[in-house]
């Protein structure tokens, strides 16, 4: 007898008519290992219980990963290229790109860099190797880096609000209450600049009993600003520097009227008194590429209803944009990738 009830005909001699073609034939299906239930060949994870599904040379081609927007709090397996492909073909590309849910354009912006970036984020181990044997099929190389080996649980670097200079390092101060930490110049690995971009969009709403609702006013708020962050081995997290909360009365006599102008005179005497560090300024040139695949983070907020007068009541929200998240991940990305070379020399 049919499982589906609309397939069951009314009268016991007419012919059953289904509406929708069969997409998979019984052979194709999978049954899932731990509630022996078939499920189609495109999918990772059992529709039923969950569980992981088996995978063989024959059903690989049919499986599509799960690639979604994750949560500020979801932790992800990033899919790194590694290495750079060579001699990919535009129906490769075509392929690869419909894959990892991207344009073939947007998919040949990030291989065009010429660097080691992310193309997929996936919320399971499970999809991230199925991205990586996919595209190894297809002649792109990946190599998954989990957020946690990145080190980014919180994804939030430590502030540096002020700082002290000798000739062996830098004492920096997080808050005038917390201890200063001492850094050594010998000890200091990358300094990874970039500039975080917020966007902030507000709007007031004017409700009333009849739902004639109007727009009674908006804002929108931009900001751009220089930080770089510094890694060090023996540090157990990176420390930011920003130039808009930072106190520059370290830099004595050099210091001039543009927090951005010291910044970058900061950043230049940490690199002149520390031999071993590495500066990288790829951030701004990949931002786009990232939001690809990293995208900014984006913050809802209410200021709650306010009564204007009976009947009549004003609401407010507001929407925020900000790739702070997004830097400080790619901050880390570069450290791991440096640490990752050297390693291999």
């Amino acid at each position: 007898m049919p499982k589906d009830n609309e397939d069951v005909p009314l009268f016991p001699d007419e012919p059953i008519v289904r509406s929708e073609q069969q997409s998979f034939s019984p052979d194709q299906m999978i049954r899932c290992e731990e509630c022996l239930r078939a499920n189609p060949p495109t999918r990772v994870n059992c529709l039923y219980c969950a569980a992981v599904l088996p995978t063989d040379d024959v059903s690989i081609h049919l499986k599509k990963p799960t690639l979604r927007p994750l949560e500020k709090w979801e932790q992800g397996y990033n899919n790194i290229l590694w290495p750079l492909p060579a001699n990919l073909t535009e129906a490769g590309l075509g392929e690869a790109a419909v894959l990892l849910r991207l344009t073939p354009a947007d998919l040949a912006r990030i291989l065009d860099l010429g660097m080691l970036l992310p193309v997929a984020r996936a919320s399971t181990m499970d999809d991230a190797l199925l991205v990586q044997r996919r595209l190894e099929r297809m002649g792109v190389g990946t190599r998954i880096v989990p957020d946690t080996e990145l080190g980014s649980e919180e994804m939030s670097s430590a502030k540096v609000r002020a700082i002290e200079i000798d000739e062996n390092g830098i004492r920096a101060f997080q808050t005038p209450e917390t201890p200063a930490i001492h850094i050594e110049w010998s000890d200091i690995d990358l300094l990874v600049t970039g500039r975080l971009i917020t966007r902030r969009f507000e709007v007031n709403e004017q409700k009333g009993a009849r739902s004639d609702n109007s727009i009674v006013g908006s804002s929108e708020f931009f900001t751009d600003e220089p930080v770089f962050e510094l890694h060090a081995g023996a540090l157990t997290t990176s420390y930011r520097f920003s130039a808009h909360s930072f106190d520059f009365s370290c830099l004595g006599e050099t210091k001039s009227l543009l927090a951005a102008d010291n910044l970058a005179t900061l950043l230049n005497r940490f690199c002149e008194n520390a031999p071993a560090a590495e500066r990288d300024e790829s951030y701004n040139r990949v931002r786009k590429a990232l939001e690809l695949v990293w995208p900014s983070q984006q913050q809802n907020e209410s200021s709650g209803w306010r009564r204007e007068r009976p009947g009549r009541y004003i609401v407010g929200s507001a929407t925020e944009t900000s790739n702070e998240t997004q830097f400080a991940r790619y901050s880390r990305l570069r450290y791991y990738l440096q640490t990752e070379a050297r390693a291999n020399r």
